[in-house]
C-alpha cells in the first residue's frame, strides 16, 4: 500500500461537518466517493483526517491521509499508456517521476469531480509513520467576529458572526491569559466515553484585523466543541458583562457550566495542522495514541 497525503480546503456551511453520515452531505463522503469515482475502486477508500470539524466549521488548512494500492492509481495514466502505445516521452513506469504524474492528475480530476465548496489543495506521498491524525503536534483555528453595530458584510457572512455589542480586546486577552498551558478542559468539551479532556491550549489571543475581531487557538489537539465553548465563555468578558477571572474560574471547576455558551460554527476556521520532521513522526503518532494523565 502507499500512504497519501492530502491537504484540504472547504467551505463547511453545507456541510454535516467532516465524518461521514448515513444520509447526510459530509465532506469525508464527498472526498471518499470522488477518490472512488477517478480511480474506478468497487467501494471508496477510507480517509483519516487530523482533525474533525463540525457542521458549518470551515477548513483552509485541514490534513487526511488514504492508502491505497499502487495498481489503483493506474486509473489515473492517459489514455495512450493505458492502451499500451508506451507514452513516448513519458516517466519510466514505476519511476518517481510517474508517481508524480498520477498525483497531478489525481489532484486535477479531483477538481474536475468535487463539488465547488471542498477542494484537495495538493497530493504527496506521505513520509514513512506519517499518520494524519496522530502525528500531528498541533492545530491553529482561527474565529472570526464583527462587532460592527451594522451588522458583517455580506460577502463574509459564511465565516464572520456577527456579535451585536462592542467587544474590548484587552478584556478577552487578559481573561484568556488564564486558560493557557496543559489543563482538563472537561468545562469546555462535551464527554466522549472513553477519551480524555486533558489538552495543552498553547495559544489564545485576540486582534482587530481587517475590521473583524479575530481569534487564534492553538492546541495539542482539541476535544469535541472546546474551541467553540473557549470563545463562547471569553465573549461576555469581552463586552464587560462578566469578570476578567470567570473563565478561568470555569476552568479550575472542570465541570461543564451552563454559563458557558457554545459560539456559532460559522465562525471557525481550521487554518494549519503542523507536523514534526519525517524522522520524528512515528514517535509523535505513539506518543499520541497514549492517554494523557495531568502531571502532578
Amino acid at each position: 500500500m502507499v500512504r497519501l497525503r492530502l491537504d484540504l480546503a472547504y467551505d463547511g456551511t453545507d456541510f454535516s461537518g467532516w465524518a461521514k453520515q448515513p444520509g447526510r452531505r459530509t465532506v469525508q463522503g464527498e472526498i471518499e466517493e470522488a477518490l472512488g469515482r477517478i480511480l474506478r475502486l468497487p467501494e471508496p477508500p477510507a480517509l483519516t483526517v487530523a482533525g474533525r470539524t463540525d457542521a458549518g466549521v470551515h477548513a483552509r488548512g485541514q490534513v487526511a491521509h488514504v492508502d491505497l494500492d499502487p495498481g489503483a492509481l493506474g486509473a489515473l495514466d492517459g489514455r495512450d499508456r493505458r492502451g499500451g502505445a508506451g507514452g513516448a516521452g513519458g516517466p519510466e513506469p514505476g519511476s518517481a517521476g510517474e508517481l508524480d504524474e498520477r498525483l497531478s492528475a489525481m489532484r486535477r480530476r479531483l477538481a474536475g469531480v468535487l463539488p465547488p465548496d471542498v477542494r484537495v489543495r495538493l497530493v504527496t506521498v506521505a513520509p514513512e509513520g506519517f499518520d494524519a491524525r496522530f502525528s500531528a503536534l498541533s492545530r491553529r483555528y482561527a474565529y472570526r467576529i464583527s462587532d460592527a453595530p451594522g451588522g458583517v458584510d455580506p460577502l463574509r457572512r459564511r465565516e464572520v458572526v456577527w456579535y451585536n455589542r462592542p467587544l474590548d480586546v484587552d478584556r478577552l486577552n487578559a481573561a484568556a491569559a488564564a486558560l493557557l498551558g496543559e489543563h482538563d478542559f472537561a468545562a469546555f468539551c462535551k464527554k466522549r466515553e472513553g477519551a480524555t479532556t486533558i489538552r495543552e491550549l498553547q495559544r489564545l489571543d485576540w486582534v482587530r484585523a481587517d475590521g473583524l475581531v479575530v481569534a487564534t487557538v492553538t492546541a495539542d489537539a482539541f476535544c469535541h466543541s472546546m474551541v467553540r465553548a473557549l470563545v463562547g465563555s471569553l465573549l461576555p468578558v469581552g463586552e464587560g458583562r462578566l469578570p476578567v477571572d470567570w473563565p478561568g474560574g470555569v476552568l479550575a471547576r472542570a465541570v461543564r457550566d451552563s454559563g458557558v455558551h457554545v459560539a456559532p460554527a460559522h465562525g471557525l476556521c481550521l487554518e494549519e495542522v503542523r507536523y514534526p520532521g519525517a524522522e520524528e513522526l512515528a514517535r509523535r503518532a505513539a506518543e499520541t495514541r497514549r492517554v494523557r494523565t495531568l502531571s502532578s
